[in-house]
C-alpha cells in the first residue's frame, strides 16, 4: 500500500498558513487555528506504538527467516553504509546553521506555544539505564518509546529463533496490525492540509520572515548532502570491477524514475531492468537484493534524520549538542534499515527520536509540509544505494567482475 497526503496542497496550506500568521500575528484568529495544528500532529501520534512495532517485528522475525546467506550479507552491507553515512553527517551537522540566527524570544514562543519543555542535560549512565524497561507494557502507556523499540527488537530476534509453524501466526498478526495502521495512516495524512496550515500560522507568528529564510536552509542543505552522498557511492563500484563512468550511466534512467516518483518500489522496475541488461548482474541475485533493498534500505535517513533533527532544534531554541546529535544519527542508522516505502512513514516513525530529544513533534508536521522536493533527492540517494549495494553483493557471490556496457 502507498500512502500519499495531497502534496500540492499540503504545500499551498503551509504558505498560506505562514502567510496567515505574518499578516496577523497577534490576531485571536490565530488562537483559534492553531489547535487544529495540534489535533493533527495528535492523530499522527496515535499510530506510532502499533506501527513501530508491527514494523519493526515483522521486519526482524520474518526477515531473519527469509533471508539466506545472501540476505545477511545484503543486511550487513545495508548496515555498514548507514553507519558510515550517519557517522559523516554528525561530524558535519554542528557546522551547518551557524550563518542561520533566530531571535531567542521568538524561539522560545514558539517551543511554549508547542508544549514542549527545554530538556535537562543528558546523563548517558541514566539514558542507558532507561533504555531497558522494567515493564514493556507501561514504558508504551506512558510513551517510553525508546525502551519500548529495545524491548521488541529483542522480542522479534527470540520470536526468528522459534520452529515457522510456532513463529508463522504471530509474525502474521503483526503483519496484519502493520497493514491496518498504515490505513489508519492514510486517513490522518489525508487531512495534512488542514493540520499544516494550521502549524505554518502558529510558525509565520511566531518567528515572522525567519521562518521561511530557515526552511530554505533547511531544504538547501538536504538537497547538497544526499547529492553529496550519491557522488561519493558511486566510486564504490569499482571494487567490484565495474568502471564508475559506465556505472553511471546505465543506471541514470533507474535515478530519473526515482527522483520523478519520489518512490523506490516506483522506481524498482526500472532498477530490475538496469540490473539484468547493462549492468548484467545475475537474476537470482537481483531479484532478491533489490526487492529487500526498496522495501527496507533507505540510506537517506542516515543524512535526513540528523539534520532534521538539529534543524528542529535549532527553530525552537532546544539544546542540540554531542549527546543530542549521537542519538539522532544511531536512529538514522535503525531508519535506514528498517523504514518501508511509503511516503511519509519516514518522518512518521521519527516521533520517538523527537520526544527521547525533548523536540516538539509538530516540527515533524513542518518538515511533512516541505518534503516534496527534498524526497526527490532522498529517492535519487536510495534508487543509487541500492543499485551500488547490488553490484558489490553480486561481485562477492560470484567472485568475479562484474562487465558494465559502456
Amino acid at each position: 500500500m502507498t500512502v500519499r497526503s495531497p502534496i500540492l496542497l499540503v504545500l499551498i496550506a503551509l504558505l498560506l498558513g505562514l502567510a496567515l500568521g505574518l499578516a496577523l500575528p497577534a490576531s485571536p484568529v490565530i488562537g483559534w487555528i492553531t489547535p487544529l495544528g495540534t489535533l493533527w500532529i495528535n492523530g499522527l501520534r496515535m499510530t506510532v506504538v502499533p506501527l513501530l512495532v508491527s514494523l519493526l517485528v515483522t521486519a526482524v522475525a520474518g526477515g531473519a527467516r527469509a533471508a539466506g546467506r545472501l540476505g545477511v550479507r545484503a543486511v550487513a552491507l545495508f548496515a555498514v553504509l548507514a553507519a558510515a553515512t550517519a557517522a559523516a553527517t554528525a561530524l558535519a551537522v554542528p557546522y551547518l546553521w551557524g550563518g542561520l540566527t533566530l531571535a531567542p524570544e521568538a524561539s522560545a514562543a514558539l517551543r511554549a506555544s508547542s508544549g514542549v519543555l527545554p530538556p535537562g542535560a543528558l546523563s548517558l549512565t541514566d539514558w542507558l539505564v532507561a533504555l531497558v524497561p522494567a515493564n514493556a507494557v507501561k514504558a508504551a502507556a506512558e510513551g517510553q518509546i525508546l525502551p519500548l523499540l529495545l524491548f521488541t527488537l529483542v522480542f522479534a530476534a527470540a520470536l526468528a529463533r522459534l520452529p515457522a509453524a510456532v513463529a508463522a501466526p504471530v509474525i502474521g498478526f503483526f503483519d496484519a496490525v502493520g497493514r491496518t495502521m498504515l490505513i489508519v495512516v492514510g486517513w490522518v495524512l489525508a487531512l495534512a492540509p488542514i493540520g499544516v496550515f494550521a502549524l505554518g500560522a502558529g510558525l509565520g507568528a511566531t518567528l515572522g520572515g525567519g521562518a521561511a529564510a530557515a526552511i530554505g536552509l533547511y531544504f538547501g542543505w538536504l538537497a547538497l548532502g544526499n547529492l553529496l552522498l550519491c557522488a561519493a557511492l558511486l566510486p564504490l563500484v569499482r571494487l567490484a570491477g565495474v568502471p564508475v563512468l559506465g556505472f553511471a550511466r546505465a543506471i541514470a534512467p533507474a535515478q530519473a524514475v526515482g527522483f520523478a516518483s519520489r518512490s523506490s518500489f516506483a522506481a524498482l522496475p526500472a532498477m530490475l531492468t538496469v540490473a539484468h541488461g547493462p549492468l548484467a548482474i545475475p537474476p537470482k541475485i537481483a531479484d532478491f537484493v533489490l526487492p529487500l533493498a526498496a522495501a527496507t534500505f533507505k540510506l537517506q535517513a542516515a543524512i535526513s534524520v540528523p539534520l532534521a533533527a538539529s534543524f528542529i532544534a535549532l527553530l525552537y531554541g532546544v539544546p542540540f549538542g554531542a549527546p543530542q546529535i549521537a542519538l539522532a544519527a544511531s536512529y538514522g542508522v535503525l531508519m535506514a534499515l528498517t523504514t518501508p516505502g511509503i511516503t511519509g512513514a519516514g518522518l512518521l516513525i521519527q516521533v520517538p527520536l523527537y520526544e527521547a530529544l525533548g523536540l516538539p513533534v509538530a516540527g515533524l508536521g513542518l518538515l511533512l509540509a516541505v518534503d516534496t522536493l527534498p524526497d526527490m533527492f532522498k529517492t535519487l540517494t536510495n534508487v543509487t544505494a541500492d543499485l551500488v549495494a547490488t553490484v558489490l553483493l553480486a561481485r562477492g557471490a560470484a567472485g568475479m567482475p562484474l562487465e558494465t556496457a559502456a
